[in-house]
């Protein structure tokens, strides 16, 4: 089983200005589906989401595509604190 919640902290921590306080989680529902939530400062939520919400769609194409192959679901969320 790939670990999907690493390959999303990789990529969110290139893409914001304080990686120190990025914070991936893995939850695996009843259904089988792997839900990733990402958490971030506040000032960097905009950067994670993207303009009309481009870099986050982009990131959950690469958990989806990295998925693929073992047949898994992944869904990928960003939680505001």
């Amino acid at each position: 089983m790939a670990d999907y919640a690493e390959l999303v902290d990789l990529i969110v921590r290139r893409l914001v200005t304080k990686p120190e306080a990025v914070s991936v989680s893995e939850e695996r529902s009843d259904t089988g589906v792997i839900l990733i939530t990402i958490r971030v400062d506040p000032e960097d939520i905009g950067r994670v989401i993207g303009k009309k919400g481009s870099t986050i769609n982009a990131v959950r194409h690469v958990a989806k595509a990295a998925s693929i192959k073992s047949g898994e679901k992944v869904d990928v969320d960003v939680k505001e604190d």
